[in-house]
């Protein structure tokens, strides 16, 4: 059963590489940005990116966490213990104190 997952793999990357296009357009090798013509930020033209953007990226990530961590806590309420309730409500808190420190430190203001 390996072998053939193995076999399977391999087939695919060679038909990929004999099949696929040799060299990346001129399109392709561009930049994407939401479907616009990227402008400044750039590599070659100097200027910085905002740091902004990886920060709300950043903070979805850990609040999207967040929810996933909730999911099975929700889905089995009714069968835990009172321990596992109060370790939900230290994990909300510590949340809590972390999103005030965000706020504190005006992250997500963009001016």
């Amino acid at each position: 059963m390996l072998l053939v997952a193995l076999g399977i793999g391999i087939v695919a990357v060679l038909a990929s590489a004999l099949l696929g296009p040799k060299k990346a357009s001129r399109a392709k090798l561009m930049a994407y940005e939401s479907g616009n013509d990227p402008e400044g930020g750039g590599v070659g033209t100097g200027q910085r990116f905002p740091v902004h953007f990886y920060l709300v990226a950043m903070l979805f990530i850990i609040f999207d966490i967040e929810t996933a961590f909730f999911y099975p806590l929700a889905v089995a309420y009714q069968k835990l213990i009172p321990f596992a309730f109060f370790e939900a409500i230290t994990f909300v808190l510590l949340l809590l104190v972390g999103y005030v420190y965000i706020l504190k430190k005006k992250v997500l203001e963009w001016a």
